[in-house]
């Protein structure tokens, strides 16, 4: 098939709008104002590991509740569609800690920015809300998230993506997030994250050979869970990401990718059409 130059004007053309609507990413209602949204904080070295947090989401989320021991906290275990809060056992030697495992409802959050339809998005009182009457079933959330937090419900007639809402339904009506009004120890607590940030940076000062240090103040750009603990946060699951956020950082490389690929493209049209019309010339000889 040969192609004149009208179509070939088309396809590159096409070709430019796609790459530049891939760059463009859905972004949080963050900033300055984040200092007044709903945020958690968890204290590792306050955790008895009771897991009232965990069975206060899965009764006030409709899940089902926890069966089987409740020493069982090092077996491997991950979020799942029905366990949205997670009490895990760190351990080596005579070294342990509890922590706990939910959605992070970070600042500028990658899974709503990897949503092409909005199902997720950022709510100015701090969660990150999901509604599945959008969601197309894509998960690219799942493959965007730097914390491996949304979940698939593979096993249902007409699944859906489930995580941590933050509880939104409860903050609407003036009610904390049912894991840390359950927290018997106050190692779990809720606030403005600007009251919260204070508060740990005040036991980080009280305390200095206490804590490894403050994890959710600007990691990933900032989340609303904030964590303190005694051990380092990569050995409880926490991992190493900068300060910048997964949108962010792709915002910075898009300007120096698409020109490259784009211009890829141009030259695979061009050598398509050159070849194409070489071959028709050689047929008409």
């Amino acid at each position: 098939m040969s192609l004149n130059r009208r179509q070939f004007i088309k396809l590159a053309g096409a070709g430019l709008g796609g790459l530049a609507l891939s760059g463009v990413g859905v972004h949080a209602s963050g900033g300055s104002s984040s200092d007044n949204a709903v945020a958690m904080l968890y204290d590792a070295t306050m955790c008895i590991g009771c897991r009232a947090c965990q069975n206060a989401c899965k009764d006030w989320n409709g899940n089902p509740p926890e069966t089987g021991p409740d020493g069982l906290y090092d077996e491997p275990r991950d979020l799942s569609a029905d366990c949205w809060t997670l009490i895990q056992l760190y351990q080596d030697g005579d070294t342990h800690s509890f922590v706990k495992h939910q959605c992070m409802h970070c600042l500028d959050p990658a899974c709503a920015s990897a949503c092409p339809v909005h199902a997720l998005e950022k709510t100015p009182e701090g969660p990150v809300t999901y509604d599945p009457k959008r969601c197309i079933g894509c998960r690219y959330c799942m493959v965007a998230c730097p914390f491996g937090v949304p979940r698939f419900e593979w096993d249902e007639t007409i699944p859906q993506v489930a995580k941590c809402t933050f509880c939104a339904d409860r903050l609407a009506v003036g009610d904390g997030p049912a894991c840390a009004e359950a927290c018997p120890t106050g190692a779990l607590i809720w606030g403005t994250r600007g009251q919260l940030l204070a508060e740990a940076q005040q036991r980080l000062a009280q305390n200095p050979g206490r804590y490894e240090g403050l994890y959710g103040d600007d990691e990933a750009g900032g989340t609303s869970v904030l964590y303190l603990s005694h051990v380092p946060f990569d050995k409880l699951g926490l991992p190493d990401l900068g300060s910048e956020s997964v949108p962010a950082l792709s915002n910075t490389l898009a300007p120096i990718l698409l020109p490259s690929i784009f211009l890829g493209g141009l030259a695979i049209l061009a050598s398509a059409h050159y070849l194409t019309g070489s071959q028709g010339k050689d047929k008409e000889e």
